[in-house]
């Protein structure tokens, strides 16, 4: 495997007489691939952005980007990162284009008319480049965020919570924005509260809990590791207990026995393979249902678990 472009081993950052934001975080990123890091608010993630950065000082720990260190070498690297944060940033006032070649120059960019266009028009904003930013809509202001954050061509892109407040049509409009990007080489890591931003769009996918990474493997690796299957029959007649023959299943009686469900499954099809198994068993065992409901878990079923499986661990 090629060198990681960013390298994080055992960051730190507790804030003076505050809480421990970031308690030894160990991260890899890989040229080219975007990386989904999952989170509650506080777990983190905003902390660690801002430390590589240079918008936080870590207590702890060190960063390379690019094959460089972050400390010492923070005006080069800076240069060659791109960040879209949470909150909004701009002068209200200003027209959308001057905005985006001021972010430009800031960062020893040579003047490009032509780029700074092009990158305009993948976002929908060309049409709004003479439009003070204030008059703009709060799903146009983000795009303008992008933009800023695009116009110097950075090879490493963050993106804090890049559609936050966005509509639906808007989110999925950002995310091809983000694949294209992806296609001219950038590498892209973004933070967000929409699991579904990280299964249609994530390689890599990253969940941090207060402060600590508790688990970063490829999207699918991380489905076929932990995927449940879950499935709810609703029975003809209610049940008082779960017959003998049915004994064997992860099976529970929900609903004042009206529910049969079943909890099972290793992401291998195992689940998908048991409850047609066990929909045959009702039936020989004249077991009737009226209806069948079946799920895989998503990303949120999983992070959800994880977070909750580490928090039983603290308290025992």
């Amino acid at each position: 495997m090629n060198d990681p472009i960013l390298e994080i081993r055992n960051l730190q950052k507790t804030y003076k007489n505050g809480p421990t934001a970031l308690g030894g975080v160990d991260l890899q990123i890989r040229k080219g691939e975007i990386f989904a890091l999952l989170g509650p608010n506080g777990a983190g993630k905003t902390t660690l952005i801002g430390a590589v950065c240079g918008l936080v000082n870590p207590t702890g720990g060190s960063i390379q980007a690019f094959g460089l260190d972050v400390n010492r070498h923070w005006r080069e690297v800076r240069c060659r990162i791109g960040l879209v944060p949470q909150e909004l940033s701009f002068d209200m006032f200003d027209k959308v284009i001057r905005q985006v070649r001021y972010s430009r120059g800031m960062f020893g960019c040579a003047p490009d008319e032509g780029r700074i266009e092009e990158v305009l028009k993948s976002l929908s904003l060309w049409d709004k480049r003479d439009e003070p930013i204030r008059k703009l809509s709060g799903g146009m202001k983000r795009r303008v965020m992008i933009a800023k954050a695009l116009a110097h061509d950075p090879e490493l892109l963050f993106l804090d919570e890049p559609t936050a407040g966005v509509d639906v049509e808007l989110r999925r409009d950002m995310w091809k924005q983000i694949e294209a990007l992806r296609e001219r080489g950038t590498t892209i890591i973004l933070t967000t509260h929409y699991i579904e931003e990280a299964e249609e769009m994530a390689d890599r996918v990253g969940v941090i809990n207060k402060g600590q990474i508790l688990l970063t493997d490829d999207k699918d690796a991380i489905m076929s590791q932990l995927g449940r299957t879950e499935a709810h029959f609703v029975l003809a007649d209610p049940l008082t207990e779960i017959p003998a023959a049915l004994a064997h299943y992860p099976v529970t009686l929900e609903q004042e026995g009206t529910h049969l469900v079943y909890r099972g499954g290793d992401g291998t099809g195992k689940g998908k393979r048991e409850v047609a198994e066990l929909a045959q068993d009702l039936t020989r065992n004249n077991i009737a249902y009226t209806e069948l409901d079946t799920r895989e878990s998503t990303l949120e079923d999983i992070f959800v678990g994880l977070v909750a499986e580490r928090e039983q661990e603290k308290a025992a």
